[in-house]
């Protein structure tokens, strides 16, 4: 791979000494290389790590949730809060409150979405179908200061 397609700045972030990182997470054992997960997907709540994966899986269990993604959010006192953007199935109503109840049912309490926010359109995605978490995210870290932040580890 030479570069993203008309995405110079991406692509010089991509590369480092002449290797393309990938940002995912791996770890060798027995032998066997194991996928752990992105770094992109990795949220801080307090000292916490939060794997926005780990939530999604959960939410998407829930028979209302049609689509979710979850990143984190800005936050004065824990440095970051648990944020899901969130579609329904159709003529299904689910109200924010009920779907952290059902959450905590599976998830450690600091891993439980602390913002929710529900669309009627469906989420922004690439030409492969992934979700576009950075255009979801961006409104909530534009100007602003990234000292503890998602964007520094992201660059790492």
């Amino acid at each position: 791979m030479r570069g993203y397609w008309n995405k110079p700045e991406e692509t010089a972030n991509a590369f480092r000494d002449g290797f393309f990182r990938t940002g995912d997470r791996i770890s060798g054992r027995d032998g066997l290389l194991l996928r752990l997960g992105s770094n992109e997907r990795h949220d801080c709540h307090g000292r916490e790590n939060v794997y926005s994966g780990e939530v999604e899986a959960v939410l998407y269990g829930h028979p209302a949730v049609r689509e979710a993604a979850v990143f984190g959010i800005l936050d004065p006192q824990w440095g970051e809060l648990v944020m899901a953007c969130v579609v329904l199935k159709p003529g299904m109503v689910l109200k924010a409150d009920d779907l952290a109840s059902y959450s905590l049912r599976f998830l450690a309490n600091y891993k439980v979405p602390r913002r929710v926010e529900f669309s009627d359109a469906k989420l922004p995605k690439s030409g492969s179908g992934k979700i576009l978490k950075r255009i979801l995210r961006e409104r909530f870290w534009a100007h602003e200061e990234r000292a503890v932040g998602l964007a520094d580890r992201l660059s790492a």
